[in-house]
């Protein structure tokens, strides 16, 4: 199987790079063509702007939507944003490795998002109409894929339990799992997480490289988030989940699918 890693760390030599290399050997001796987009190596340029379009008239104003729709139809993206867009198209599964920056990914990946996300590419495609708004969330044009966000936090694991400070880890990762990853139709696994990583020890590295090498055996067997689809009956015209659905949950965890609910619905 193909799979692309996505790494998002200025420093080759940190943990970041550490987990990086491992999923390239342990992957590679499993038989799997591995490729690394290393954003920070590739002197990524994380702003959205009209220099991604060729063909964009420098004089007329630009919406960006607009222009990436254009160009993405009409090939003439920037080379870069092309061939990261190649690299997906390739890949059977996508890895994001990547430290928790501000309770988000750092500014490079999520620029390589907005970039490479084009409009006709990741967005924008499939029918609209009656209770259907085009192809996204579990459809797409990236359907067939699956991704597994890997994280490194210096907070303890508390922090990020549903009581602690600073959030769920689940609620602080939805914009990427279920808004960036799932929205073009990507599976989407559980996050491998890795707390307090800035105190971590020999015997904790050794723990943590054990568990990553089993979520990488996974890669393309473990179940992924049972994230409801959009256009699976589940929500009404107004893209809002129907009555009856999602009792007893809140926030982020009404999009998922809870024991006794139906996968799918017929659309009413």
């Amino acid at each position: 199987m193909n799979v692309l890693i996505v790494y998002a760390h200025p420093e080759p030599r940190s943990l970041n790079g550490s987990l990086r290399d491992l999923a390239v050997r342990h992957l590679t001796a499993r038989g799997h063509d591995v490729r690394v987009s290393d954003l920070y190596a590739m002197g990524w340029n994380a702003v959205a702007d009209r220099g991604d379009f060729l063909d964009h008239d420098p004089g007329a104003r630009l919406v960006y939507t607009h222009a990436s729709k254009a160009a993405f139809a009409g090939d003439s993206q920037r080379p870069e944003i092309a061939a990261e867009q190649q690299r997906l198209r390739w890949a059977d599964a996508v890895i994001l490795q990547f430290p928790m920056w501000w309770f988000s990914m750092p500014a490079i990946l999520k620029g390589w998002v907005e970039r490479v996300f084009a409009y006709g590419f990741a967005y924008g495609v499939g029918v609209h109409e009656g209770e259907r708004w085009g192809d996204r969330y579990g459809e797409g044009t990236l359907a067939g894929r699956r991704a597994m966000v890997s994280v490194t936090m210096g907070g303890r694991e508390p922090h990020y339990g549903d009581r602690g400070v600073n959030g769920a880890l689940d609620d602080l990762l939805f914009p990427i799992h279920h808004g960036i990853l799932y929205y073009p139709g990507i599976e989407v696994l559980p996050p491998f997480a890795m707390y307090q990583v800035d105190r971590l020890t020999p015997a904790q590295w050794q723990a943590a490289a054990t568990a990553f090498e089993a979520r990488l055996d996974g890669l393309f067997t473990d179940e992924p988030i049972a994230f409801r689809r959009q256009n699976g009956g589940h929500y009404d015209a107004r893209q809002v989940l129907k009555p009856g659905l999602g009792a007893g949950a809140s926030g982020t965890r009404i999009h998922l699918i809870a024991p006794g609910d139906p996968d799918q619905l017929p659309a009413k």
